[in-house]
């Protein structure tokens, strides 16, 4: 029991300071993220520390549930990563304990981490999203510092363009050129003057432009619509100095909280519920009403008229009019009732259509804001369940590929974290477009996330190979027919010496199988053509099996020089793809054509490598041969 807590406590101040570093590290990736999308509407503005400061706290509280995850992820394939690097894990196995008693501690931990991230999403979450998209739109409604460029039209000033020729170093701006439309374009007056100058006013609300030594054009026209010929007067004023005032607010005010706490970002599990009910029960009562109204206009008024002032209305049974079908009735009309009842139904058709067409535009917008109230009520719990589903993938894929540090550990976590949030985005656009249910739409990405933790905790547990670098080289070299040189040495007692004439015949009668084998491989076959056949190649096999037995026979040689020419030979391996032997799977693959593509690549890559081989192998039977006969063995 000693030993065991020691252990754990182990694991733990193993894991602890990885996690708090790769979380800093995250978040600090969450906020760069975050500067870098509003930074064009931050630049400019002379917003102060204080504001910066504010909105970069709440936005450090914003992105913690969305950092902790992939924190978790990246600091426990580092942690078991380390362990199996050192050897550390395996010591751990041998003496008898199992994976998930290693894991134990953690999953304990994670499990309390999953639980204090709901409850922080839930209560602080909401009100901390609430005050910084409030200090985003503030700092979007506020004007932009008043710095002018030389030789731009300046267009910030609400009404005015400004164009200044240079600027001197004390503050004064020279060759300048305003057009003032504040007052319409109609009426837009033109202002040149040699200099001036531009202050704000001591409540930093108005601009006070100073212009000196200039001239202003003003149209006089009163009337919008004049005729083509028609003069239109004009007022030119000529002054040495003259002063403007410009509306300009350059204070930085913060916005009403309550526009940004309405919307689903800032409500917490209760208020996110209680709107979804109230919305819901407002759209049932609207159906309920608009579907009797459909009932009334289609059904009841359709060939009722209604009663005129001073008669009786009949009273009928609502379906006495047609008792005996509506077909038979209708053709016992006239020409003309019938053409009456006709046009009667279009425009009774057209009403109810304009009328469900304004329901549907009136409820639109509360059918969105009811979906994305449903989505974050399920993002509360599936992005807290997302820490655990995170450990589970980390921990048991850093015990398999065995390599700790910052390399293979965080190619693999940006790797599977860009996949699960590429599955999260695709899930919730289709069930904001109402295209699946939102309970599918929101939890996609957890399913996945379920069935990779179920799949990598089996392989770890069951100390599968399935992503070590040795067996990816190995399916690699089988998949493009790759193989290690052959590797053979003298033999210290031969009991069989070779058969010499045997095995030149054999090695002549090889090549010119070879031959023509390879000139009826020299070819590509075409793409439908290439799935009509098997992949078997008794040919080929025939030659592999004749060559290894004359190598055989070849390495009870006493000769050096042959033992040497027998490593030349490359190792030929035919493309063996058993299950494509049946007609069924190959037309399956040949119609799937991305999938039936890659194999047809497949094949031809291999055929190709295999003919050369064959030519190798060729090429050392003439000097196999040419090297007995020269000993006259």
């Amino acid at each position: 029991m000693i030993r065991t807590k020691r252990l754990y406590t182990f694991i733990l101040e193993t894991f602890f300071p990885l996690l708090l570093a790769t979380f800093s590290v995250c978040l600090f990736i969450l906020l760069m993220q975050f500067l870098w999308f509003y930074v064009s509407d931050m630049v400019g503005k002379g917003v102060s520390m204080g504001v910066l400061a504010q909105l970069f706290f709440y936005a450090s509280l914003s992105f913690t549930p969305m950092a902790l995850p992939l924190a978790i992820l990246l600091a426990s394939l580092m942690t078991f990563g380390n362990l199996g690097e050192h050897l550390e894990l395996l010591a751990m196995k041998a003496s008898g304990i199992s994976l998930l008693r290693i894991m134990r501690p953690l999953i304990y931990f994670v499990i309390i981490v999953a639980g204090v991230s709901f409850v922080f999403q839930n209560n602080i979450v909401p009100k901390a999203q609430t005050k910084m998209y409030t200090i985003v739109l503030s700092i979007r409604q506020k004007s932009p510092e008043l710095d002018i460029p030389e030789k731009v039209f300046y267009k910030e000033i609400t009404g005015y363009n400004v164009y200044v020729g240079h600027k001197d170093r004390g503050g004064m701006l020279r060759n300048m050129m305003i057009y003032d439309y504040s007052k319409g374009f109609e009426n837009a007056a033109v202002i040149v003057a040699d200099s001036g100058k531009l202050k704000a006013s001591a409540d930093k609300k108005y601009l006070i432009l100073t212009l000196y030594a200039g001239e202003s054009f003003e149209n006089l026209g009163t009337r919008k619509t004049r005729s083509v010929n028609e003069k239109i007067p004009y007022r030119r004023e000529t002054f040495s100095l003259r002063e403007i005032l410009i509306s300009f607010d350059m204070n930085f005010t913060m916005e009403d909280e309550s526009v940004m706490g309405n919307r689903d970002l800032g409500k917490n599990i209760n208020e996110l519920s209680s709107y979804v009910d109230s919305v819901k029960h407002l759209q049932d009562s609207i159906n309920r009403k608009t579907a009797s109204r459909f009932k009334q206009v289609v059904y009841a008024d359709a060939f009722y008229p209604k009663p005129t002032p001073g008669s009786k209305k009949q009273k009928t049974g609502s379906d006495s009019l047609f008792t005996g079908g509506f077909k038979p009735y209708f053709d016992r009309l006239s020409m003309d009732r019938k053409i009456h009842y006709l046009q009667q139904a279009k425009n009774k058709a057209g009403q109810v259509q304009s009328e469900y067409t304004f329901s549907m535009y009136q409820q639109s917008d509360a059918t969105k804001q009811l979906l994305a109230h449903n989505i974050q009520l399920y993002k509360k719990f599936t992005l807290a369940l997302s820490c655990l589903l995170f450990f589970f993938i980390g921990a048991p894929l850093g015990a398999i590929i065995r390599k700790g540090g910052l390399g293979m550990p965080a190619v693999l976590s940006v790797v599977i974290y860009l996949l699960y949030y590429t599955i999260e985005t695709f899930g919730t656009k289709m069930a904001k477009q109402d295209v699946w249910p939102v309970w599918q739409g929101a939890g996609l990405s957890s399913v996945v996330l379920v069935a990779l933790g179920v799949f990598f905790t089996y392989q770890a547990v069951n100390d599968s190979m399935i992503l070590s670098q040795d067996a990816w080289k190995i399916f690699y070299q089988k998949l493009t027919g790759k193989r290690d040189v052959r590797n053979y040495s003298k033999k210290e007692v031969v009991m069989t010496p070779p058969d010499y004439p045997e095995d030149i015949r054999a090695l002549e009668r090889w090549n010119r199988q070879s031959e023509d084998y390879l000139a009826g491989h020299k070819r590509i076959p075409f793409y439908f053509s290439f799935w009509k056949k098997g992949f078997a190649d008794p040919a080929l096999d025939h030659l592999v099996e004749s060559l290894e037995s004359r190598i055989e026979d070849l390495l009870n040689s006493e000769e050096n020089l042959i033992i040497g020419k027998l490593m030349d030979y490359p190792v030929v391996r035919p493309f063996r793809w058993r299950f494509m032997d049946q007609p069924v799977l190959r037309g399956c693959c040949g119609i799937l054509f991305p999938l039936g593509l890659m194999i047809y690549g497949i094949r031809i890559y291999r055929q190709k490598r295999i003919n050369k081989e064959l030519i190798i192998i060729r090429k050392v039977n003439e000097n196999i041969v040419k090297e007995i006969k020269n000993h006259d063995l």
